[in-house]
């Protein structure tokens, strides 16, 4: 068997359709399920669901906050709302998923439609930051969220969809600051609660993943792992805390991260067995050259696994996007 690839979410092109044909014509061999490349408004992850919370009853402009060059406009519970009188509509989720899901079918693919999506708490931490009302509104919109998702059950053959969870606010913001308000706000059991709770409402045969990710500004993480001990335990713990299996996990690695003690937690990784592991170790910067130094440091602790990117190509020039999918192509047939 080729290994395995994994595209965790965004790929800048013109459409999905354009996204589901470059990527099939050049590494579909390789993968298991694709994403339709977040296109469009949704290349900046959570950004545009600033419009979708300036529609939100009983929620008011409060600014706006600039997070690593993308400004974001912050809201406040208008005067005498609680959280759990808010009423979001429509995200959006659903509706960009099915119908990038018509575009999947007609070609007529051999892989898995892949659909990623934030946890509640990246998506309500950016618009309402330092509000002290953070964890009932994040319950609020989950159950929106969640909503969100069940239309894509409704809609999308369970057996050709595969749906995957970006938990990366929880580790940059959190779980790497334990000290910090937002962390006093989410004890670390409440996160793993929430993200197992998430992950179960997705009923089997629909495939699970996790993408643990540190943040993207400027090709740099919002803060750099030590290594990969943290993501180890938490990976373990949703393991042990989700009825279900997930199908893959996915694990960053920093460009400059070529040596043994990076990756050698990744040994005491106690995932099930179904449970795919897939590395983000390939940087367009250093190419081939570069995938290989990281992954003769990784084969010193680990021997199966799959590889990626650290994150999605959402904050790349589209120019480079191509280049950086027959990266993909070469760094899988020289593993």
């Amino acid at each position: 068997m080729p290994t395995p690839l994994l595209l965790v979410g965004s790929v800048p092109l013109d459409s999905a359709e354009t996204v589901f044909r470059e990527v099939w014509n050049r590494i579909g061999p390789f993968l298991k399920r694709m994403p339709d490349g977040e296109t469009g408004a949704r290349a900046a992850w959570t950004a545009w669901q600033g419009k979708v919370i300036d529609k939100t009853r009983g929620v008011i402009r409060s600014g706006v906050r600039d997070v690593h060059g993308i400004d974001y406009p912050t809201y406040a519970l208008a005067p005498g709302i609680r959280a759990d009188e808010i009423v979001f509509p429509d995200l959006g989720y659903a509706d960009a998923a099915i119908a990038s899901h018509e575009a999947f079918a007609r070609l007529g693919l051999n892989v898995r439609f892949q659909v990623s999506l934030p946890t509640p708490l990246a998506v309500i931490q950016a618009f309402f930051w330092g509000s002290p009302a953070l964890p009932a509104i994040c319950e609020t919109y989950e159950r929106k969220l969640l909503a969100e998702v069940d239309r894509i059950l409704q809609a999308i053959p369970h057996g050709n969809l595969s749906l995957q969870w970006d938990i990366a606010v929880e580790f940059h913001r959190i779980w790497e600051k334990p000290d910090s308000d937002l962390a006093r706000q989410f004890p670390s059991d409440t996160l793993i609660e929430t993200i197992a709770r998430l992950s179960d409402r997705v009923p089997e045969p629909i495939e699970l993943g996790w993408h643990f990710c540190y943040g993207d500004a400027g090709h740099r993480h919002f803060v750099e792992p030590r290594d990969t001990a943290l993501m180890v335990r938490i990976g373990n713990a949703l393991t042990a805390a989700t009825r279900r299996t997930a199908n893959w996990l996915h694990v960053p690695v920093p460009r400059d991260r070529d040596d043994e003690a990076y990756f050698a937690p990744l040994s005491g990784l106690d995932l099930k067995p179904d449970t795919e592991l897939y590395l983000g170790l390939i940087h367009l910067t250093d190419g081939k050259e570069g995938a290989q130094r990281r992954m003769r440091a990784a084969n010193k602790s680990i021997k199966d696994y799959g590889l990626a990117t650290e994150c999605g190509f959402g904050r790349r020039p589209p120019a480079t996007i191509l280049k950086l999918l027959d990266l993909h192509r070469d760094v899988a047939q020289m593993a």
